[in-house]
């Protein structure tokens, strides 16, 4: 785990969220990055909406039929997301492995946006961490940087996708607070302490059964957990999930 440039998160974040959209690249990124965040989130009242870019189908460990995949991935990620009291998940089903960022994925996740109204997005990181390099899979890497180009400047410009309004009847929308999980460690500003919502991002990763039947979920996830509450000197037992917060006026 990272142990330079300790101390505590260096950011504050807003109090006033009410509604929250995560955009990430495959079912089950939301819940390896961010499951027991997410599960504080709700449990605050906060109405957390999934945008999905791809259903998975490159993804699976078993003799699951390549075209049973997909549809299979998006049913696990419902049973996830319901297992943190996530109730809306759209899916945009760009092919997996394929992800790019381009215009019309700029679009559909402003389309996203504009509809959800969100005060916060979190997505995940369009930067490499080397250490980490799986949470930077180059589908991670183009959602990232087309929801950050979503949030600033397409969504909140009328003039962006101008098809969102006269077609659509989506007005501009601007998030306030943008979230990147999977960043770099020089880049984590923040920290949330997922202590009391462990037990439910594990049973949200179980719902991924094509994907995690054969991790030890417990022993692999609580060592990353412990790791950033240890490096952010919280009490000892503590679990934590870090992000880069970044305040967007």
């Amino acid at each position: 785990m990272p142990h330079a440039d300790s101390g505590r998160p260096r950011v504050g974040v807003r109090d006033d969220v009410e509604r929250a959209l995560v955009v990430t690249a495959h079912p089950d990124d939301v819940d390896f990055g961010a499951g027991g965040t997410v599960a504080a989130w709700t449990t605050a009242g906060i109405e957390v909406t999934y945008c999905i870019c791809t259903s998975g189908d490159a993804g699976g460990y078993d003799d699951t039929p390549r075209e049973a995949m997909g549809p299979l991935r998006e049913t696990e990620q419902q049973a996830a997301a319901a297992a943190l009291g996530v109730k809306e998940v759209r899916f945009l089903r760009y092919p997996d492995g394929r992800l790019t960022p381009t215009i019309e994925l700029r679009r559909d996740i402003s389309r996203e946006i504009r509809k959800a109204r969100p005060q916060r997005v979190l997505a995940q990181s369009p930067e490499i961490s080397w250490p980490r390099l799986g949470a930077s899979h180059p589908d991670h890497r183009a959602a990232g940087e087309a929801a950050l180009a979503a949030v600033y400047p397409d969504a909140r410009n009328p003039f962006a996708h101008p098809e969102l309004l006269q077609e659509e009847g989506l007005e501009a929308w601007t998030v306030g607070e943008l979230w990147l999980m999977g960043a770099p460690d020089e880049r984590i500003n923040h920290i949330v302490d997922v202590t009391a919502t462990f037990d439910r991002k594990i049973a949200a990763l179980r719902e991924h059964r094509s994907q995690t039947s054969h991790m030890d979920l417990e022993g692999t996830i609580r060592p990353w957990s412990e790791g950033w509450a240890r490096r952010y000197e919280m009490p000892d037992g503590s679990l934590a999930e870090g992000f880069q917060v970044v305040s967007i006026r």
